[in-house]
């Protein structure tokens, strides 16, 4: 284990507890979440090391490194994502005016990146996972790194994303900085996180399923992200709710609190937290759009 003694958004050296959350998904331990008593940013800590982290994701639960298994959730999850793909296809398209280069991060099993080359982008991927990484490259015509750093920057990119991979990052100022080094100048970079502050993180307490302790290193707000990618030379762009993202959150919350999924419940927290956000802005997950500072 180690510990976080500098708040990656403030630098801030003091933190004051905020939850404890058990691992529902491997371990079943529990984790301290801490908040910066400057910033309010939220972290794990301490939190598992660089020769710990990987046996923490060792489930067939875990559906970004596996295409089959994981029950009911798992399968409503997928029946979803073929249209959620599409979606980001449309969005990332619409932000850069047509086809270009494109690095999802975090590619796991390289759905986004299919759907993306279907869509006639040049598309690259990072993975971390060497058994994702093998379905991924039988997927694509493309390079699939294991990390980040492999990642050539011969050629920038016009859109770099990261859907739900930005928490599971231990050094976030490295990272963020390898980003801006590897957009173009008019690229965007798409940054998909859960939001603790929305309603349903609000709702289920130390239950709600995208704290996802350790795996989530950190734990993003709105008010947190923006001034984090500001330091490293962006300025958000645009931002906009992920919909079905409080429906599936709830229904893991659910079953994590009384040991069985309530789906009524389920509906219920997702449609509140999706209307509260309309209001608020402070939605289940967020897609940030961010762009180099000029």
């Amino acid at each position: 284990m180690e510990t976080v003694q500098q708040c990656p958004v403030c630098g801030n050296e003091t933190f004051s507890p905020y939850l404890n959350c058990v691992d529902y998904l491997v371990s079943q331990k529990t984790f301290d979440i801490q908040e910066c008593t400057k910033c309010q940013f939220r972290l794990t800590n301490p939190r598992p090391d660089a020769g710990e982290i990987g046996s923490y994701y060792k489930s067939d639960q875990y559906i970004s490194h596996n295409d089959t298994g994981g029950g009911l959730i798992s399968s409503v999850y997928r029946s979803v994502r073929s249209y959620t793909l599409r979606q980001k296809l449309q969005l990332i398209n619409r932000l850069n005016n047509g086809p270009g280069r494109l690095l999802d991060v975090g590619c796991g099993t390289g759905a986004f990146l299919e759907t993306c080359q279907q869509g006639r982008w040049t598309v690259a991927g990072m993975e971390p996972d060497s058994n994702a990484r093998s379905v991924s490259e039988k997927k694509i015509n493309g390079v699939i790194t294991p990390d980040l750093t492999s990642v050539s920057t011969n050629e920038p990119f016009d859109a770099i994303t990261l859907w739900h991979v930005l928490e599971h990052i231990p050094d976030l100022a490295n990272t963020i900085q390898l980003l801006h080094t590897l957009t173009t100048t008019d690229g965007t970079v798409l940054i998909a996180v859960p939001n603790s502050d929305s309603y349903d993180a609000k709702f289920y307490k130390e239950y709600w399923a995208a704290y996802d302790v350790p795996r989530h290193l950190h734990h993003f707000t709105p008010s947190t992200i923006e001034p984090l990618f500001r330091q490293h030379g962006f300025v958000l762009a645009d931002k906009q709710p992920m919909l079905f993202d409080a429906f599936y959150i709830a229904m893991l919350s659910s079953r994590y609190r009384t040991g069985k999924t309530d789906y009524l419940e389920s509906i219920r927290v997702g449609l509140a937290s999706n209307t509260k956000a309309k209001r608020t802005g402070q939605a289940s997950s967020i897609i940030y759009m961010f762009k180099k500072a000029r």
